[in-house]
């Protein structure tokens, strides 16, 4: 599956670890603050988030937009430490 991330780091040290992070699990840096890794499988999406949860705090936001993920399209984003998703249907002609 495709996975993008985009980070928002609070501080310079959490974006030093989101950095280190991302690089463990092969993403590639596109832009300033944006990864991506086109071959990024199910059961890694969730040892990701584990890491992630580890390094951040209150003020760091963290977003991965996922396709396919069963058919749909799915943001999901960490804000305040919490996760919250949403997933898009494809549209039917």
């Amino acid at each position: 599956m495709f996975v993008s991330v985009i980070v928002e780091p609070g501080s310079i040290e959490s974006g030093k670890d989101l950095t280190d992070i991302l690089t463990k699990f092969a993403f590639s840096k596109i832009q300033r603050f944006c990864w991506e890794n086109m071959r990024f499988s199910e059961s890694d999406i969730v040892a990701l988030k584990k890491d992630i949860d580890r390094v951040t705090d209150y003020y760091d936001k963290v977003r991965f937009y996922q396709f396919p993920v069963e058919g749909q399209f799915v943001i999901t984003e960490l804000r305040q430490k919490k996760w919250r998703r949403c997933a898009f249907a494809p549209c039917a002609k």
